[in-house]
């Protein structure tokens, strides 16, 4: 029998695919960002006279200009010079034959970001935004769109001083990237200098933003006070930066690559908004992959959210310390207990919904599990607490009621997506067993009080106490029995308690503890049977 790809290559169906691909690619949108200053000017014009590199596996070529698309975003922060310098871009579009979008900017709300970075979020978001509605007219996938901005090494050099200033790590270094997912800067190589003699030889114009020469703006304080020295020391010093900045992005992706391998060995536990590691193997991990173990790890639960290098330090001396807790940006609560470091958003500590559960009946949990009540007869002749050790089938086999004794440890004392059973006495919980037994068989002309019979289902409250299974009538403290649980403080809103009624008595911790109280016995012969499962 041929493989796959023999079976392809023989029908000729692998050339068609290709094909396909390559017809694709060459016909999807290139946006092209110009704001009309002397850069992204050479840029267009480089765009439509000469080859430029998109990192698509072709090296340096021609763009097809149908392909060609221009972004420029007026952000009206300089009053008649923004407006003059959309009416630039206009006219250069018009003289390439190059398709123009402008799109208006305000800044009345920075988000807690300063100017510079609030308009790059907004020409960015502008970008994508273009991007996908030219993907859909066209029908090329996205992934093979392309925006090229104009950053040269000369920004490139000013990163890094910025970033090394403001005290960044490999990534900051790395500087500005060649490319990102679909973000390409092709002009990299090429100094600002460089740049302005190419149009000054083509005879080609640009527009000048007199900010630029504003240095209380950090970059501008670069460009201006700390290059210049530096240059002095190196004439090439913007090509030197940029092979240092290519190095550091190779080696930082070789690091990514390895911690993103670490992390996934460490995770015990995910879902929406919460991330439990391993607090064993994040210790044991070297401390430069450790660091950004816990960045993954972050910027899984919390992406639009940054974390800063004194936020990292915290965390890791809370996983050696084998102790403690700390608010991370986002408000993500980050706490180290039970051999677990724990990650969590403020919408995953939302405590669990209050509600009857009605006998019988199902009643929701968070984190899509489900509690069920069933009502079981224990079959004449049969030990009743046998039949409830053997799991409710008439055997001798052994297992507990519901819930493990303090000296036992347990891996998943939260509910989990294995199936957790208590069986609870229901002549404890005041119900007549005629009643009960005809309620099973579903006889509607019951008294009120049989067909409603339910129990109380809601989340640990402080104060509340229980006499445990198995210490023989003595009551404790619900958060003492939670600790001995292991169950982490993050976790314990999500812990059903079932009970007799708002308030009431605490009849069965889910998945934890049964109380004393309501325990099956010997004289038992109507039981309640207490189900949690995933959905």
């Amino acid at each position: 029998m041929p493989t796959v790809a023999q079976h392809f290559a023989q029908s000729g169906a692998a050339a068609d695919l290709r094909s396909r691909d390559d017809a694709a690619r060459t016909a999807a949108p290139v946006v092209l960002m110009v704001s009309g200053g002397a850069d992204s000017t050479a840029l267009l014009v480089m765009a439509c006279t000469s080859k430029l590199n998109l990192r698509d596996g072709r090296g340096p070529a021609r763009i097809a200009r149908e392909r060609l698309h221009v972004l420029h975003v007026n952000h009206h922060l300089r009053g008649a010079a923004s407006d003059a310098d959309e009416q630039f871009v206009r006219d250069l579009c018009e003289r390439y034959g190059v398709p123009l979008c402008v799109e208006h900017a305000s800044f009345s709300e920075f988000n807690g970001q300063n100017l510079e970075a609030a308009a790059r979020e907004v020409r960015y978001a502008a970008a994508r935004r273009y991007v996908r509605e030219l993907c859909q007219q066209t029908g090329a996938p996205r992934s093979v769109a392309r925006i090229l901005t104009a950053h040269t090494a000369s920004d490139r050099t000013e990163t890094f001083f910025m970033n090394a200033i403001k005290g960044s790590g490999p990534a900051g270094l790395s500087s500005i990237p060649r490319r990102r997912n679909i973000i390409v800067r092709p002009l990299l190589d090429m100094t600002h200098a460089e740049l302005t003699r190419y149009l000054e030889v083509a005879g080609i114009a640009w527009r000048e933003d007199e900010s630029n020469k504003d240095t209380s703006y950090l970059r501008n304080f670069i460009r201006h006070r700390v290059v210049p020295v530096a240059a002095e020391r190196n004439v090439n010093l913007e090509q030197a930066i940029g092979s240092t900045c290519d190095i550091l992005g190779d080696e930082d992706a070789f690091m990514s690559q390895l911690a993103a391998r670490a992390l996934r060995t460490c995770i015990r536990r995910e879902q929406d908004g919460l991330v439990v590691l391993d607090a064993a193997r994040l210790a044991s991990a070297e401390v430069a992959i450790a660091r950004r173990m816990i960045r993954m790890a972050y910027k899984q639960i919390a992406p639009e959210e940054r974390l800063e290098m004194r936020h990292v330090e915290a965390a890791l001396a809370c996983v050696a310390a084998g102790e403690g807790s700390l608010t991370l940006p986002g408000g993500v609560d980050a706490r180290m207990e039970f051999g677990t470091f724990t990650l969590r958003t403020v919408m995953a500590r939302e405590h669990l919904a209050a509600g009857w559960l009605p006998v019988p009946g199902s009643m929701p949990l968070a984190n899509q599990m489900v509690i069920e009540s069933q009502i079981v007869r224990v079959p004449r002749g049969v030990d009743p607490i046998a039949f409830v050790r053997a799991g409710g089938v008439v055997s001798d086999g052994a297992a507990d009621q519901g819930g493990t004794p303090d000296s036992a440890p347990t891996d998943s004392p939260a509910p989990s997506n294995t199936s957790q059973t208590a069986y609870v006495d229901a002549a404890a919980l005041g119900y007549a067993e005629r009643d009960l037994e005809l309620l099973s068989q579903g006889t509607s002309a019951l008294p009120a009080e049989v067909l409603n019979a339910r129990l109380w289902v809601d989340a640990p409250v402080p104060g509340d106490i229980m006499c445990p299974l198995g210490m023989h009538g003595r009551s404790k403290k619900l958060s003492d029995i939670l600790g001995a649980a292991h169950v982490p403080v993050a976790e314990r809103a999500n812990v059903p308690v079932v009970r007799t009624s708002p308030g009431g008595a605490v009849v069965w911790v889910g998945g934890i503890r049964l109380d004393d109280r309501f325990k099956c016995t010997a004289a038992s012969r109507l039981l309640i049977k207490l189900d949690i499962h995933a959905l």
